[in-house]
C-alpha cells in the first residue's frame, strides 16, 4: 500500500513533459481502407518510437460517427481525456470538430485535411476563434495531381494517344468537391493541363473515392468520351473501378491502349506500377500523421512549432518510379516496424531547426 502511494504521489508531481502524451487521432476512413489503414500502421509504429499513447478510432468513412466519436472523447471525466487529439477536415466537418473539442482542455491538431479558404474566412486559424485549436499539417496535395498528370501526358504522347484532332483526350476522377486535399489535387491537375495545348481536358467526375462508384462513372465516361485514352484519378481504389469499367466494357486494356494514373502507395497501386498497368503513380502522403505526432511530441515538451508557422503544407508526395516501387515494398510491404521518427524530433535532436518532412527520405 506505501509502495503503490509512493508511486502516485510521483506521478502527480511529475511535470506534464514528463508525462506520456496520450493523442486521439479520429480516423475517417475504413478499417480496411489501404490509404487510412497505412495512415494508422505508420501513425503507431511513430507514436511508439516516442514513447507516446495513440488511441484511434475509426470513422468508416461515415461523417456522423465522426461527430459522434467526438463528443464521446470530449464527454470523458477529466483525467481520462487525452491530451491531443487529431482530426481531419473531411467532407467540411472540421469546423464543427473543433467547436466540440474547445474549451474542453484537450488540444485539437489538424492533419491531411485542414480548413478551407472559405472556412478559414468565417472561423479563424488556429489559436483564434478555436483557442484549443493549436495547428495543423497537410501533404501539399496540388503536387499529386500535377506530378501524375505530367507524367501521365507524358505517357500519352510516348505512346502516340493522340485522338483524330491530333490531341491528347483526358478524362478526370476526382475524389470530392469539398475536401481540401480532393480539391488541391484537382488544380494541380488542371494546372498541369493549362501548361500542355497539346491536351483537352474532356471531363472531370466525382466518384467519392469509391472504387465501386469510379467504376459506375467510367461506365458512362467511355461512351461520352470515346476518343479518351488518358484517366487521371485522385485515389488507387478510384483507378482501379476505372479500369475495371474498362476491361468490362471491351474498350480497351490499362496501359496498353489507355493510360492511368493515381495516388496513394497500396501494395496493389505499387505493383500496377511496376507492371505498368499504372502509368504514374504518386504517394508518400499518409506520413503526414506521423509526422504530426512528432510535432505534437516537440510541443507538448516546450518546443512549440509556431516557429515555422502554425499552418503547415509541406511537399510529401513522390513520384515513384518502378524501382522506388520495389524498394517502398521491401522496406514497409511487411509493416511499419521499422519506422522511426525519432530522427525528425527537434526536442530529441536540438541541432534540428527545420522539420524534414518528406517521404522519399524514408526509402
Amino acid at each position: 500500500m506505501f509502495l503503490r502511494r509512493w508511486l502516485l504521489c510521483c506521478m502527480c508531481c511529475l511535470p506534464l513533459w514528463a508525462q506520456a502524451q496520450t493523442i486521439a487521432f479520429i480516423n475517417p476512413g475504413k478499417k480496411d481502407e489501404p490509404f487510412w489503414r497505412t495512415v494508422s500502421e505508420s501513425m503507431h509504429a511513430a507514436s511508439r518510437s516516442l514513447g507516446m499513447r495513440l488511441e484511434e478510432q475509426f470513422a468508416e468513412r461515415q461523417h456522423l460517427s465522426v461527430f459522434n466519436i467526438a463528443k464521446a472523447i470530449a464527454a470523458r471525466p477529466a483525467a481520462e481525456r487525452p491530451d491531443y487529439v487529431i482530426l481531419t477536415n473531411d467532407y467540411g466537418t472540421g469546423p464543427e470538430l473543433l467547436r466540440i473539442f474547445d474549451g474542453t482542455g484537450i488540444r485539437s491538431f489538424m492533419a491531411f485535411s485542414t480548413l478551407t479558404t472559405p472556412e478559414r474566412v468565417q472561423h479563424g486559424g488556429p489559436r483564434e476563434q478555436f483557442k484549443d485549436w493549436i495547428g495543423s499539417l497537410e501533404p501539399r496535395a496540388q503536387d499529386a495531381g500535377y506530378l501524375t498528370a505530367q507524367a501521365l501526358m507524358a505517357k500519352g504522347r510516348a505512346m502516340r494517344a493522340h485522338g483524330p484532332d491530333g490531341k491528347l483526350h483526358l478524362l478526370a476522377i476526382a475524389g470530392d468537391r469539398s475536401t481540401n486535399s480532393s480539391i488541391q489535387r484537382n488544380e494541380g491537375m488542371q494546372r498541369a493541363v493549362r501548361q500542355a495545348p497539346d491536351v483537352v481536358l474532356e471531363q472531370t467526375v466525382y466518384a467519392g473515392w469509391s472504387r465501386a462508384k469510379a467504376q459506375e462513372q467510367m461506365g458512362w465516361l467511355l461512351q461520352r468520351h470515346p476518343q479518351a485514352r488518358l484517366v487521371w484519378t485522385g485515389s488507387d481504389l478510384m483507378a482501379f473501378g476505372a479500369m475495371d469499367a474498362l476491361v468490362a466494357a471491351g474498350a480497351g486494356q490499362p496501359g496498353r491502349t489507355v493510360w492511368f494514373s493515381s495516388v496513394n502507395t497500396s501494395l496493389q497501386a505499387l505493383q500496377s506500377l511496376r507492371s505498368g498497368q499504372l502509368a504514374a503513380l504518386a504517394g508518400g502522403h499518409f506520413i503526414a500523421g506521423a509526422w504530426a505526432l512528432v510535432m505534437l511530441y516537440d510541443y507538448h515538451h516546450g518546443r512549440d512549432f509556431a516557429s515555422e508557422g502554425l499552418e503547415l503544407e509541406r511537399p510529401m508526395f513522390t513520384l515513384f518510379t518502378p524501382a522506388m516501387a520495389r524498394r517502398y515494398q521491401q522496406r514497409f510491404g511487411q509493416g511499419f516496424d521499422r519506422l522511426d521518427v525519432r530522427p525528425y524530433s527537434k526536442v530529441l535532436n536540438p541541432t534540428v531547426q527545420r522539420y524534414q518532412f518528406g517521404f522519399a527520405q524514408l526509402l
